[in-house]
């Protein structure tokens, strides 16, 4: 018989092929590979041959801040815009505390542990609140301050409670002109946001264009540019309205986080008394968001529950701060609602006060007059353009009012919106002071921003000829504006 053949030859080459596994047998690694799910490190023990090394992982909150910003990207770029530009016109005066930093005194005295402030630290008697307590009484102080007279803020106190971390470190020397043009710049920034969202939400046709041209047109063609860049309790009140009423709106549209809606309600109108009307915004999208109105409130009596659970919420998320303030103004004067201008210490108002109290029709004809009739000064010898330190027309400082009142869509928003303006507008109409040193009737830019929305909502073009030479005049106004106004710190004071 001839030799029969193996069935596994020798190979010829050094290195034999793996022998085939059979049903049952464990699997065994070949000695010169790595086994699987071995790390890096065995691979290089095994093989010899050095692995690259494993990529650095992010920090999570690097990687956070990069998510933020890459989705709010416009937003950050207009506030660097505007604060560099704001700063520019602030001029030397952002390398300063303003002459009426009120704010800053109120912050310091909590953090003294008093209510009261320190007569002996103020940089200035002008409006100060100074109480007397005759024959159990609480008055105004008249005369000569006594020893015993009680001194205050007499303004809401919310922008103090923001400047407090701040004055802690810095004390009585903290500069509130930067801190406003920083909020003024914030303002900016949650303006375009509230822009995006409403267009988000179907309220706006406004593409990211046309909202980064209107939060300019706040900056820069509004009453909003000269406020913001002077520090001064005056006008920091004001700045910071704007910037919570921004944050307000943007919760209330639908009634959809009637917390937080009632939370920066609450923050607003503790900022800017006048604000406190801006809450029938929230009613309307509560009891009757629309389309049919009239439908929904003659249906409220069968569907009210919805719309009360909203309302409580926003009561509750007023309350904390409301109550505080409340609470606050009864040590201080002993009224729920004074914040203090009953008792302004030896102020020019005080005879009309007196006379006709806080607000009077009798005060309606000089506001108006404020509000829509000043025009400007014009002097041919010597050549020279100058403004009424009392007002100037809104036709010119917001010349975009012309086209509010022909608009060419009236969507959901539009009833809304023009009924909170005329509420917000009213006490402003009505108070016993127009503003005094201003540029433009300062009161209006409590109601500013429900103004720009309109525009937003009402159909005209950005590239409209008629509404580009309008935003070029509201501009070119206000710029002007910024650079001449001279408060009452520097036109009367000489400061």
């Amino acid at each position: 018989m001839s030799r029969s053949k193996s069935k596994h030859p020798r190979p010829s080459t050094p290195e034999a092929p793996p022998a085939p596994v059979m049903a049952g047998e464990p699997v065994q690694a070949m000695p010169d590979s790595p086994p699987p799910h071995s790390s890096p490190m065995a691979v290089a023990e095994t093989t010899g041959v050095p692995s690259p090394p494993a990529p650095a992982r992010a920090h999570p909150v690097l990687g956070a801040v990069r998510l933020w910003l890459s989705a709010y990207r416009v937003e950050v770029v207009l506030f660097l815009v505007a604060f560099a530009v704001l700063s520019s016109f602030s001029s030397q005066r952002f390398l300063r505390q303003s002459a009426a930093p009120h704010f800053i005194y109120q912050a310091q005295s909590w953090l003294d542990g008093r209510l009261d402030v320190d007569p002996q630290v103020l940089p200035n008697l002008e409006d100060w609140a100074c109480v007397r307590v005759l024959d159990g009484h609480k008055v105004r102080c008249e005369g000569r301050p006594l020893r015993d007279d009680t001194w205050f803020v007499s303004f809401p106190s919310f922008p103090a409670v923001v400047m407090l971390p701040f004055v802690a470190l810095h004390g009585y020397q903290f500069n509130d002109t930067s801190f406003g043009v920083f909020v003024g710049a914030l303002a900016v920034a949650l303006f375009y946001s509230l822009l995006r969202f409403l267009a988000q939400e179907g309220e706006t046709e406004r593409n990211r264009g046309d909202n980064v041209a209107l939060s300019l047109v706040l900056a820069f063609g509004t009453l909003f540019f000269y406020c913001s860049i002077r520090g001064e309790v005056w006008f920091s009140a004001q700045v910071m309205g704007v910037a919570l009423t921004c944050l307000y709106v943007r919760n209330a549209v639908k009634a959809r986080r009637p917390l937080l809606a009632g939370l920066f309600f609450s923050m607003a109108v503790l900022t800017r008394t006048p604000l406190v009307f801006a809450g029938l915004f929230f009613v309307l999208e509560a009891l009757c968001p629309g389309p049919d109105r009239l439908a929904q409130l003659k249906a409220l009596p069968t569907t009210w529950k919805p719309a009360l659970r909203k309302l409580g919420l926003f009561g509750v998320g007023a309350a904390p701060l409301a109550s505080l303030a409340a609470a606050y103004n009864v040590y201080r004067f002993g009224k729920l609602g004074e914040f203090g201008h009953s008792y302004l210490y030896n102020n020019r108002v005080n005879a009309d006060i007196d006379r006709f109290g806080l607000f009077n029709l009798e005060y309606l004809s000089r506001n108006l007059q404020a509000a829509f009739l000043k025009l400007p000064q014009v002097s041919l010898s010597p050549p020279r353009l100058s403004y009424d330190p009392h007002g100037l027309t809104l036709l010119l400082t917001l010349p975009l009012l012309v086209f509010l009142l022909m608009p060419r869509t009236r969507p959901r928003l539009h009833w809304p919106l023009w009924l909170t303006v005329a509420v917000c507008a009213l006490p402003g109409l009505f108070y016993q002071n127009t503003g005094y040193m201003q540029f433009g009737f300062r009161f209006s830019l409590d109601y500013t921003p429900y103004l720009l929305l309109l525009f937003a909502i009402g159909g005209w073009s950005l590239r409209n000829r008629a509404v580009v030479a309008v935003l070029a005049l509201g501009v070119l106004v206000n710029f002007w504006g910024a650079v001449a106004f001279r408060g009452y710190t520097e036109f009367v004071r000489n400061w």
